[in-house]
């Protein structure tokens, strides 16, 4: 329950934060992170890298119809490259999917102040 207020404060803190242009919000970074955790659970159920990797590849190039406002995380190809790369960290260094989680989280919100 620590966790959720953690997470809760962390996401009222960073909200203020102003963003910069084509950076990630707040809520797509956490919107990721769930991603990426059920990346884990599907790995953890017998999903392999390979199956994985090409519904991701699928889907990104799906969501490549729609304008990248429109788009859910992967606006761009730098977007896209983060969270294809993070997805094959799930499956070449296996933890337990809110350790992924804790790890994209960390990547994503540290991309927007970079």
């Amino acid at each position: 329950m620590k966790r959720v207020y953690f997470a809760a404060a962390l996401a009222a803190a960073l909200a203020v934060v102003p963003a910069q242009a084509g950076a990630l919000s707040v809520a797509e970074c956490f919107e990721g992170s769930d991603f990426i955790a059920n990346a884990a659970r599907a790995r953890d159920n017998g999903m392999s890298r390979s199956a994985f990797m090409a519904r991701l590849e699928e889907d990104l190039a799906t969501i490549q119809a729609f304008p990248p406002e429109l788009r859910w995380f992967a606006k761009d190809r730098d977007d896209e490259d983060f969270l294809a790369e993070s997805a094959r960290l799930v499956f070449d260094q296996p933890q337990a999917p809110e350790q992924h989680r804790a790890r994209f989280l960390a990547a994503c919100l540290g991309r927007g102040s970079a």
